[in-house]
């Protein structure tokens, strides 16, 4: 970048050199300069609401909010004076006057923003405490919880709702001391146009907003002797959940993991991988078919139910380009309640199958009508990696310090291509590994689609599969997702194979993954750090496509048949119908 494009300033004694149309608060980073924040969320909420990140400029009167006020040449800032300090000081006051601080026992205690802010500014007392807002919770969904008790107001859950995912379920409401963010009517979330995401969960400072808990119900199983009680663990759940015990971003902890499940008292500890492996089978045979017989293309992937759920609300119309097939998990649960509990002799009645999972929308899922077989739902129970984690801290598991272990036999066995679903491109790079040498039955030179790999939001490519040239569109986030649909609701699609999920970045940063403050938000490439391991994984595996996988093999010789036929139809397919947006 050129000189004339540069801004000088100092910032506390600090020379510092940065583009034009940076911001105080940006400029500060770069020299490691922390100044607070709570309602900054870097791309997504930068309004200066809180005025937390107030700084003093020499030579004007007041403060600057740091995280909009830009850079002059020649500004002199001070971003910890007294002045500023005390001012800070009284703002964080006047938060917590109207703030239920029951910390000890709230969801986020060790984890929270604003508790984190106040040890920083040594809040020893509140001055201004007065008479606080009561609200009812909002326990009523599946996935979300929401207490308002705990909002700071910040309103980033809103920015993220409204700009990344163009949902806009929540919004601030009414003025003064009664305002609030709410729905539509002061509705639960569980009867307005929520998809169950997650995202305004990883965006709330406090415990405003969180998972519905499943840990107590997944216990009381665990001590039960009559309940054969199996887990299985999502791809992006082993990338990410070292985090909650202090260690790297993007650290894989697979064998640590599932040591610490076998030690909670799981039964049986199986990798969701391999039902990635079977929803790639009966995925790509279902785009096979469709290809050649030109039916209902461009065919999307159905993997993230809170892309489902978008799509049965807000583009009914679009349905019957989705996939039949359930979910990975879904799939896996399935299979665990026929096919494993035959063999294994075991009533399915008895067996409790328990997800953990990236993701808060599978919590919906799992309890949807179409997800049974005989009677029974697939899956039982769904925790997060933060559920898990409690679990664990629970538990008193050194997990850092535990020996690695593998997942158990027979259903335990899983191919690279199964572990980068959880990546965004990730669905799509495993069904075209398998889809191109099923056409071809020539084995792949290049194993790899980087076409489809990257942080884009909307990724587009050719894929060249024999004689056929296959149009290929991968989408994470909702607003990137409704792209898309207006293209195919327009007619102006021209590509075949589609997926979606519907958190950006794919289920490496699922509503259900450990929350990152705003600050490593802004600093760090979380989505990155997460992504390199699951692509690490990969590569590192003996085999690297579903279809080699020895498990799916023999099953599918013992039990379903053909990919896509008349028993795998019934028990790994489902459908999917048109939803209202709100149930008011």
């Amino acid at each position: 970048m050129s000189k004339e494009s540069m801004v000088n300033l100092v910032i506390d004694n600090k020379k510092v050199s940065v583009p034009e149309g940076t911001t105080i608060l940006e400029a500060a980073r770069k020299v490691n300069i922390d100044i607070p924040t709570l309602c900054f969320l870097k791309d997504i909420n930068e309004v200066g609401d809180c005025r937390m990140c107030i700084t003093e400029v020499e030579g004007r009167r007041g403060f600057a909010t740091s995280c909009i006020q830009k850079v002059e040449e020649g500004m002199v800032v001070h971003t910890n004076s007294p002045a500023v300090v005390e001012a800070r000081k009284m703002i964080l006051d006047l938060i917590l006057s109207n703030h239920h601080r029951d910390c000890l026992t709230c969801v986020r205690n060790g984890n929270c923003e604003l508790q984190a802010l106040a040890e920083k500014l040594n809040m020893t007392d509140v001055r201004y405490d007065g008479v606080k807002n009561e609200y009812e919770i909002d326990d009523k969904s599946p996935s979300i919880v929401r207490d308002f008790n705990k909002c700071i107001l910040c309103r980033r859950c809103v920015a993220t709702c409204k700009k990344v995912q163009n949902i806009g379920a929540i919004s601030a409401t009414g003025r003064g001391f009664s305002s609030c963010v709410s729905t539509v009517g002061n509705n639960s979330l569980d009867d307005v146009n929520c998809t169950f995401c997650g995202q305004c969960i990883e965006s709330c400072p406090t415990g405003a907003l969180h998972e519905k808990y499943s840990i107590n119900e997944v216990w009381e199983k665990l001590k039960d002797e009559n309940t054969y009680v199996v887990v299985q663990t999502a791809p992006a759940v082993r990338v990410a959940l070292g985090e909650e015990f202090g260690m790297e971003i993007g650290t894989n902890v697979t064998g640590k993991m599932v040591t610490a499940l076998k030690n909670l008292g799981f039964d049986k500890v199986f990798d969701t991988n391999t039902g990635a492996d079977f929803t790639i089978m009966e995925e790509g045979t279902e785009f096979i078919k469709r290809f050649k017989e030109k039916d209902n293309l461009p065919m999307i992937t159905s993997c993230s139910p809170g892309w489902v759920k978008y799509i049965e609300m807000n583009y009914p119309e679009n349905l019957p380009h989705l996939s039949s097939c359930k979910s990975p998990h879904e799939m896996f649960g399935a299979i665990i309640k026929t096919y494993y509990a035959a063999k294994n002799k075991i009533n399915p009645e008895k067996i409790y199958v328990v997800s953990v999972m990236p993701c808060i929308a599978k919590k919906f899922e799992r309890q949807r009508e179409e997800m049974k077989e005989n009677g029974l739902y697939d899956v039982d129970a769904v925790l997060t990696t933060r559920e898990l984690a409690k679990m664990i801290k629970q538990a008193n598991i050194d997990f850092v310090n535990l020996e690695d272990s593998s997942f158990d036999d027979p259903m335990g066995e899983a191919t690279g291509a199964g572990a980068i679903f959880g990546v965004t491109g990730g669905v799509m790079e495993a069904a075209l590994r398998s889809v191109s040498e099923i056409i071809t039955g020539k084995e792949l030179e290049k194993i790899n689609f980087e076409e489809v790999r990257g942080q884009k939001g909307i990724k587009r490519g050719t894929v060249k599969i024999g004689k056929e040239e296959i149009k290929v569109v991968v989408a994470s986030g909702l607003g990137n997702a409704r792209k898309i649909m207006e293209e195919i609701k327009e007619g102006k699609a021209d590509y075949q194979f589609v997926e979606i999920m519907a958190c950006p970045g794919g289920c490496i940063m699922g509503g259900g993954q450990p929350i990152k403050s705003s600050k490593i938000r802004a600093t760090v490439n979380v989505h990155k750090k997460r992504a390199d391991a699951m692509y690490t994984i990969d590569e590192k595996s003996k085999i690297r496509k579903s279809h080699e996988n020895p498990v799916l093999q023999r099953i599918y010789k013992e039990y379903l048949g053909e990919p896509g036929g008349h028993l795998a139809h019934e028990i790994l397919h489902t459908h999917y119908e048109a939803k209202q947006k709100y149930r008011i």
